[in-house]
């Protein structure tokens, strides 16, 4: 009951703000609504354990992505210049950036559900005093995104073709930077918190022809410290960069520490400040932080409790039925994704299992474990999905189908191949203009095994992306076909 209360009094004050995101600008939503009269936490309380572990119970839940973007900045920023960690993640040094100009390899394990049918890149920066300066080529027709990350992992500033960027220089600052625009730069971009993350994609076929020419667009794509900025369009290849070699695991790499979770909230609840309405929570969190900082039974019981709600409460998020809402034929989609606000059930849910997702105008996503009998999907079975005629996904951008392993990542397979979709060039449509793709531990016969995404030998997940959706999409209109087990 007392974590209930604690909710309640956290909706209340959440609405009295209309759910709007924190922005400087939107300091003032406080400030000019009704004042909530509110009356000072009693310092020197005496708690017993089960209070502080009801009240940690929800800090844990509520901070896990925040203290993953932690931890995340700390490891990737140690780079000593860009390079590949592990030989498949780009990584560079605090405000810069490092770029692949290829798919991802199968290899990855830093980020679940890695895309395929793009050119990724990574950036991470600590903004309260190092502005950096984002380089934007012109990418012509190309579909291609920038998407910016704050603490939150909530998405500000628009940059991408959705939103007919031009080419040219942009200054990303943080939330209390009060320069003056330097000449040459086209437009300033303030983060929310003083840590953000840039992930530009780029799309690409799956052909040589394409590989090719993408290759001088990704060489301009740069982010560098506003000291560097000369008003040049730099070039670098990043077909030279040097390997870091790291542990390798099946799993995603492991962000968050439970033991370690409630020394590092503090830190990140310092550079990161509450939304308009989460005052309260704040102050709830910290009055425990405080008590348990003077007393080792409360210490010692906010161990347990991160302990145990990873176990029970965040681990079972990494299933795809408790992300997202129900889209129809079995399927889940994505919800608020990027833009979190007040859904912190969401927003740890995607972090679990498939963190960074775009904004909703930029990319809807749609995931399931099983078929369309309610079946966990499994290589030892075969399956079908088919699109009818004029039915694809209804996108501006691009879409695919891809088959994620049972821990959200690719396994190796002769085909090298993990999604279809817009970029392939080879796909066997049916006579009546349908299109039917296979998943599964056995190739279809014939021309078909060009609509193939072979499994690993065991179970494993679909997921489609639709990037730049049309209305049906953004209204929730279009329902993905069902997954058929092949008789």
């Amino acid at each position: 009951m007392k974590l209930l209360t604690i909710l309640s009094l956290i909706v209340i004050l959440a609405t009295s703000c209309n759910n709007q995101k924190y922005t400087k600008e939107k300091k003032a939503c406080s400030e000019s609504k009704s004042k909530v009269n509110t009356i000072a936490l009693a310092e020197g309380a005496i708690m017993h354990p089960e209070y502080v572990k009801s009240v940690g119970k929800m800090a844990y839940i509520w901070g896990w992505p925040m203290v993953n973007m932690m931890n995340r900045r700390a490891t990737i920023t140690q780079a000593p210049e860009p390079g590949l960690l592990g030989g498949v993640m780009p990584v560079a040094p605090m405000g810069q950036l490092a770029m692949l100009n290829d798919y991802v390899k199968p290899a990855q394990r830093f980020v679940a559900c890695p895309n395929q049918d793009v050119a990724y890149g990574l950036a991470i920066f600590a903004l309260k005093d190092n502005p950096s300066v984002i380089q934007v080529p012109d990418f012509g027709d190309r579909f291609w995104v920038y998407a910016l990350y704050d603490a939150r992992t909530d998405q500000f500033g628009q940059m991408g073709k959705p939103y007919d960027t031009k080419p040219g220089f942009y200054l990303l600052v943080g939330p209390d930077w009060e320069g003056e625009k330097p000449e040459g730069i086209t437009e300033v971009i303030r983060s929310n918190t003083e840590l953000a993350l840039a992930g530009p994609r780029v799309f690409m076929d799956d052909t040589d022809e394409d590989r090719t020419a993408i290759k001088p667009l990704v060489n301009q794509i740069l982010i560098y410290p506003l000291s560097e900025f000369d008003g040049t369009m730099k070039t670098k290849d990043w077909d030279e960069l040097p390997h870091f070699p790291v542990p390798q695991t099946d799993e995603e790499n492991k962000w968050v520490v439970s033991e370690a979770f409630f020394d590092q909230l503090p830190g990140v609840m310092d550079l990161v400040p509450p939304m308009p309405g989460e005052e309260a929570l704040y102050a709830s969190i910290r009055q425990v932080l405080a008590a348990a900082e003077k007393d080792p039974e409360l210490k010692k019981a906010l161990v347990e409790v991160a302990v145990e709600t990873e176990k029970e409460v965040i681990s079972p998020m990494f299933k795809w039925k408790y992300n997202g809402i129900p889209a129809g034929n079995g399927w889940n989609r994505s919800f608020n994704n990027a833009q979190w606000g007040f859904d912190y059930l969401m927003r740890t849910s995607t972090a679990r299992s498939n963190m960074f997702d775009n904004r909703p105008t930029e990319t809807q996503y749609f995931y399931t474990d099983n078929d369309s009998e309610g079946n966990q999907l499994a290589s030892k079975s075969q399956y079908s999905v088919t699109f009818p005629a004029g039915q694809l996904p209804p996108v501006n951008g691009f879409w695919s189908l891809t088959l994620y392993n049972k821990h959200h990542f690719f396994t190796p397979n002769e085909l090298n191949r993990y999604s279809l979709g817009t970029k392939n060039k080879t796909l066997v449509y049916n006579e009546d203009g349908s299109l039917t793709l296979y998943a599964g531990g056995n190739a279809p016969d014939g021309d078909m095994e060009a609509n193939w995404l072979p499994a690993p030998g065991e179970t494993f997940s679909l997921y489609i992306r639709s990037y730049w959706g049309k209305e049906a999409i953004l209204d929730r209109s279009w329902t993905p076909p069902a997954i058929e087990p092949v008789k």
